[in-house]
């Protein structure tokens, strides 16, 4: 600060304080607004008590006045130190300062906030942090908590060990602060000087699920100099300096992955033991716990534990023949590989016990995967053991699924303000994207008409406790909803500003008309009509005689009955219908519709019942016509694109076309897929229930999602998949292109999605095998998906009940693997899973270019089970 500056302030100051002194607050409520806090330190310095304490009560009710705003860190840590300042208590400070939405900048905020305590000689700031840190909940996010602990740390207070507060801590070191945009410090260094260290460590093995929290990795330059799994490799290398204690680290390692969770939760615990490299003395102390590991715990944490019991020179025989009884069992193909070259290495060094061993291997002989009974009817051979004959089992042919369920119906529409308001809550209430809104949209249009007072009274408590996601709209994400969604809620029953409330509405819903949807080029058409549809019901919302939308779905899968349509235009009367409402409500209504519904909608004699006649007679929204086609990485930008580094180079997405003749008013059969970089959210899963006869349209506009769960390694992006499975009409090339990528997904869960899909579908009959199978073999072979991951979803699906249906895939999937000059990583294991199916099956299905690959020479395991499925084709 230079001299002039420095004098300014001080005048600017001096002013300040008379201000203050004479009884004004406005100009510190706009310093606040400006995130000007040391002036408001400098300015509340020297204050009598009494005057600080009436400028707090003003304090108090100004910012209930703006308790909605969203205090950033600047004008957080303004409000902060004013709220020092000024309170009486830490009780009324925590009543501002724990809310959500305000988000002090961490330690620049305590530091001005304990000066301002020490000016004004208050003694209560660490039962302030202690308030604070109790109110952290699931809503509060990685700065806030800075700030928190900045203060618990400031006041050398004993910080909690709640669930919540250790995620946040981990957090918080997995993304260090850039608000100075300087090179971040080096996460071993910062867990050096973190003072909850010793606090935290061990809660981070009693947590469940916070494994998967672990396990981030540390860019400090760029992507691909990025280090993998700091946090286990920074605790192995603070042990080894004696930082912390190494004994804790395995204890709590081995304990954790003990007591169990979801594997990708157990991997830190994993590398965590592989960074520590355990001792024979060390392994010995824990044999016990790690037999049990080998024999129940997930497969990377049994290899684990399997290559750590392996170095053992003492492990006791009778104890490792009793788990190898469990291990040989299982179907990890790789775990029971090792476990019988283990027991064959030990037959060889005790041949006085090789016949017992030999019968201990012969328990992989009815092991799922072929190649490994093969294996074990050979060890067990070599060592004396003759494996009796299988009984001939007669093979049926064909699936076995059960058949689909009919579609659910809806739920029976909100008729009651406390249900609706519960259901806002939900909403509300956890991370935005993906519910399903139409029930409470139309829930709130039917007793906004009624009784607007009480759901204006009900739902504004709710608006406000809402989850921090939803608290504006995410300007990054072309798709959000949750500005207007909200803005929806917060106009039912509203009174105040009501004319310039409705005239936004008004001017909102009149653009919309006038670019007819036109608008942001990366939202797709069926998003585009959804937000028309609420900007329509913010605008129309409290006005009167509304029975309800006419757009609910009459089915769980978005589906509308013509005959319920019918009657709700008739109980309309002669009000005019929502444009948009009406729109999507014709969209949701069968092509199979009884022809009589458009004499009686046209008897109607209102435009609406004529729009309803005229659609019916036309048969509605035609299919389009779809083509495959590839697409490429977006242009560089300028300076470090991180972002289009993450891109795979092109993906394979659908184009879509009106068929001859159709002007496609509402362009939703007209689709030119963008360059990569325009994936969507979870507000994708809206989508089907805007098109439920139109399932590969859905399919090709959400593409992009479920392309990048396998080719980005995103995840939920294949969520969508069971909604189309539940939807109708043709999925086309697109549906097939999207249960391909879905197969190949990154993340467990989105596997599991597609087989969900997958198996759904088949059990309608829906299912194209042999176009999804066509589509999985072009992207492996152009390095777009990853075959190994397809696998086991595939293996899970037969063992359902869809043995033919994968054969059939399978069948259609391997011309194009065979055909590569360089087979791909997992296609002998697709050709194990191929055999099988066709054995089970016993459908014959040509595999083109098979043949050469089962006569070429050698033993490799590509050629092995290539030779298997021709003999399993033959014999068919």
């Amino acid at each position: 600060m230079t001299r002039a500056e420095q004098q300014l302030f001080i005048k600017s100051t001096a002013r300040r304080q008379r201000e203050l002194a004479a009884g004004g607050t406005s100009d510190l409520f706009d310093l606040i607004k400006n995130a000007a806090a040391p002036q408001i330190a400098a300015a509340l310095a020297g204050l009598p008590e009494q005057r600080r304490r009436e400028i707090g009560n003003d304090l108090t009710t100004w910012f209930k006045q703006h308790r909605t705003t969203w205090w950033t860190v600047g004008s957080g840590t303004a409000l902060a130190v004013a709220v020092v300042g000024c309170l009486p208590t830490a009780a009324q400070a925590a009543t501002i300062l724990g809310r959500n939405n305000v988000n002090p900048h961490g330690q620049r905020a305590a530091t001005l906030m304990a000066q301002t305590a020490e000016e004004r000689g208050i003694t209560w700031l660490g039962d302030l942090a202690h308030r604070l840190a109790t109110k952290i909940n699931q809503q509060t996010w990685t700065e806030r908590w800075r700030f928190i602990a900045a203060l618990l740390h400031i006041t050398h207070t004993t910080p909690p060990t709640n669930d919540r507060f250790v995620e946040l801590w981990l957090e918080a070191a997995a993304l260090p602060d850039r608000q100075h945009r300087s090179r971040p410090t080096p996460l071993i260094d910062r867990l050096r000087a973190d003072p909850f260290l010793t606090a935290m460590l061990p809660r981070l093995f009693e947590v469940d699920g916070l494994g998967t929290r672990m396990t981030f990795d540390e860019i400090t330059t760029t992507w691909e100099d990025r280090q993998r799994h700091p946090l286990p490799t920074a605790l192995a290398q603070l042990a080894t300096e004696g930082t912390i204690d190494r004994t804790t680290l395995i204890d709590g390692a081995i304990g954790r992955l003990l007591r169990g969770d979801r594997a990708a939760a157990l991997r830190a615990f994993t590398i965590l033991l592989t960074e520590l490299k355990p001792t024979t003395a060390e392994v010995t102390a824990h044999t016990t716990d790690y037999l049990r590991l080998l024999t129940d715990a997930p497969a990377p944490v049994a290899t684990m534990a399997q290559t750590a019991l392996r170095d053992l020179p003492d492990l006791d025989i009778e104890t490792l023949l009793d788990t190898s009884r469990d291990v040989l069992q299982r179907p990890d193909k790789a775990l029971v590989r090792t476990q019988l070259t283990w027991l064959d290495r030990l037959a060889r060094q005790h041949r006085d016990r090789a016949a017992e061993i030999a019968e201990i291997i012969a328990i992989a002989t009815e092991h799922p995967a072929i190649e490994l009974r093969d294996r074990a009817n050979t060890l067990a051979t070599r060592h004396g053991h003759n494996p009796a004959t299988a009984p001939t089992v007669t093979r049926p042919r064909g699936d076995d699924l059960p058949p689909p369920p009919p579609p659910a119906p809806a739920p029976t529409p909100i008729t009651d303000i406390d249900e609706l308001a519960e259901e806002v809550a939900t909403l509300l209430g956890t991370q935005s994207q993906g519910t399903p809104l139409d029930r409470i949209l139309d829930g709130l249009v039917r007793l906004t008409t009624t009784d607007s007072t009480r759901v204006h009274a009900a739902l504004t408590p709710v608006i406000e406790r809402r989850h921090w996601s939803w608290g504006n709209e995410h300007r990054y994400d072309p798709l959000c909803l949750c500005e207007v969604v909200v803005d929806v809620l917060t106009t039912a029953g509203a009174t105040d500003q009501q004319p310039r409330r409705r005239s936004r509405w008004q001017a909102l819903l009149a653009a919309v008309r006038r670019t007819d949807q036109t608008t942001d080029p990366r939202v797709p058409p069926p998003h585009r009509l959804l937000r028309a549809r609420l900007t329509e019901i913010g605008a129309h919302l409290n006005e009167p005689g509304q029975p309800g939308l006419l757009a609910t779905p009459t089915s769980a899968n978005g589906m509308l009955d013509p005959l319920a349509l019918l009657e709700r235009l008739t109980a309309l009367g002669d009000q005019p219908a929502w444009h948009w409402d009406l729109t999507q409500a014709l969209l949701r209504l069968p092509t199979d519709t009884d022809p009589a519904v458009a004499g009686k909608a046209a008897a109607l004699g209102t435009p609406a019942g004529e729009r309803l006649a005229d659609w019916l007679r036309s048969g509605g929204l035609p299919q389009p016509v779809m083509r495959a086609t590839t697409v490429t990485r977006r242009a560089r930008k300028h300076g470090n694109d991180w972002e289009y580094d993450q891109l795979p180079p092109n993906r394979h997405l659908v184009e879509l076309r009106p068929p001859d003749g159709y002007t496609d008013p509402y362009g939703l059969l007209t689709a030119d897929p963008k360059p990569l970089g325009s994936e969507y959210s979870g507000w994708v899963n809206l989508w089907p229930s805007i098109l439920p006869g139109h399932r590969g349209v859905i399919a090709a506009y959400a593409l992009p999602t479920v392309a990048a769960t396998a080719d980005m390694d995103q995840r939920d992006g294949a969520a969508i998949l069971p909604l189309l499975a539940e939807s109708t009409g043709p999925g086309g090339v697109a549906l097939d292109l999207a249960l391909a990528y879905g197969l190949g997904a990154r993340h467990g869960a989105d596997r599991i999605a597609t087989l969900d899909a997958l198996l759904g579908l088949a059990a309608a009959d829906q299912l194209d095998a042999a176009g999804t199978g066509e589509q999985l073999g072009r992207l492996v072979t152009a390095n777009l998906v990853k075959l190994s991951r397809a696998v086991e979803p595939l293996r899970d699906a037969a063992l359902a009940g869809a043995p033919l249906t994968v054969w059939r895939l399978l069948a259609a999937a391997l011309p194009a693997l065979l055909a590569a000059a360089k087979p791909a990583r997992g296609v002998p294991d697709l050709l194990s899973l191929a055999a099988e199916t066709a054995t089970t099956t016993g459908v014959r299905i040509e595999v083109p270019g098979l043949g050469d690959v089962a006569g070429r020479g050698g033993t490799s395991r590509l050629v092995t089970e290539a030779r298997r499925l021709h003999r399993a084709i033959d014999t068919a």
